[in-house]
């Protein structure tokens, strides 16, 4: 009986996975279409696109009353898109520059609020003051970002995606994309909450744990793909756009719609106690990096990659 749930878990991922690509090429298409700022794709659009599988697990986790999923998703996420997926764009790219002010200005906020929900959490519990407080937390950054016109100056081109809209037909085509694709979302998270519910029973584990291993680096996925897509057209600068707002969108907006529907109640700490120590330390590893030498190297990938790898060992060891 397991396995039939493995493998409709495991298909329900692909199906999430999937349907988050599609989403993100579909509105990379449609910016370039309508002649959005890059600045807006990177950080609004890809980045806001790509938490959608996120936001889709979280809401369904809350009306199944198990939202401690969601907060296992959301923090295990914010781990490897800090890590692994910098890690893996940086080997593609050969190297990631940090020459933006914006991006590195961004880094302090992306410290701040990646930490920010594990210290609301502290009381065991994210109740709905915190998941507000959450939510104007996305409000004062998104606030910040557009406070600035000098972040608008360049036009998305589209190169990091695959063809860009060429008429009104494809731009319909498109929105069709995406609503198809949220349909697929709805369903696939369904399935995803439920299974994770059967396998925290069956391996007697915590559901936090398969949140924080599993359907994070599932839900990781579409931001990846953009990532590496974005590394080979040479777009290093919307990567780490990208990968910040991935951070920061599940972290305040998910998290804070999430405990807003059914707060998040934390029973054990052993796996976030984990997590909450890798993120701190990945995420502060990253402010170092990107503001030392305005350039990710190689090297400080690889450490990047060895920090992902510990934290799924140290997880899988005290489950």
């Amino acid at each position: 009986m397991i396995w039939i749930y493995i493998f409709i878990f495991v298909v329900a991922c692909f199906i999430l996975a999937l349907s988050g690509k599609w989403m993100v090429a579909a509105l990379s298409r449609i910016s370039k279409f309508l002649g959005w700022r890059e600045f807006v794709v990177a950080f609004i659009v890809v980045a806001l696109g790509a938490s959608i599988p996120n936001l889709f697990v979280g809401i369904i986790s809350a009306i199944n009353k198990v939202p401690e999923l969601s907060f296992g998703d959301v923090v295990g996420g914010n781990v490897i898109d800090l890590t692994l997926v910098i890690a893996l764009a940086v080997f593609v790219a050969g190297g990631l520059s940090t020459d933006s002010r914006t991006v590195r200005s961004s880094a302090f906020f992306t410290l701040a609020i990646a930490v920010l929900p594990l210290a609301l959490v502290l009381d065991g519990k994210v109740s709905r003051i915190d998941g507000l407080i959450l939510i104007l937390a996305f409000f004062l950054y998104i606030a910040w970002l557009f406070s600035n016109h000098e972040r608008f100056t360049r036009i998305y081109d589209g190169s990091a995606g695959k063809e860009s809209v060429k008429s009104l037909k494809s731009f319909f085509k498109d929105l069709g994309i995406l609503i198809v694709g949220l349909a697929a979302l709805l369903i696939a998270a369904e399935i995803i909450v439920k299974s994770a519910s059967y396998f925290a029973q069956s391996l007697h584990s915590s559901i936090t744990v398969i949140g924080l291993l599993v359907v994070a680096l599932g839900n990781c996925l579409p931001e990846m793909y953009f990532s590496l897509a974005s590394a080979k057209a040479g777009k290093t600068w919307m990567i780490l756009g990208n990968l910040m707002g991935s951070v920061i969108i599940p972290a305040t907006l998910v998290l804070g719609i999430v405990a807003l529907i059914y707060p998040i109640q934390i029973t054990n700490f052993s796996p976030f106690a984990v997590a909450r120590f890798f993120l701190i330390i990945s995420a502060l590893f990253f402010l170092v990096f990107l503001r030392t030498d305005r350039k990710i190297t190689k090297k400080e990938a690889v450490f990047l990659l060895m920090l992902y790898i510990a934290f799924v060992i140290t997880e899988i060891l005290i489950k």
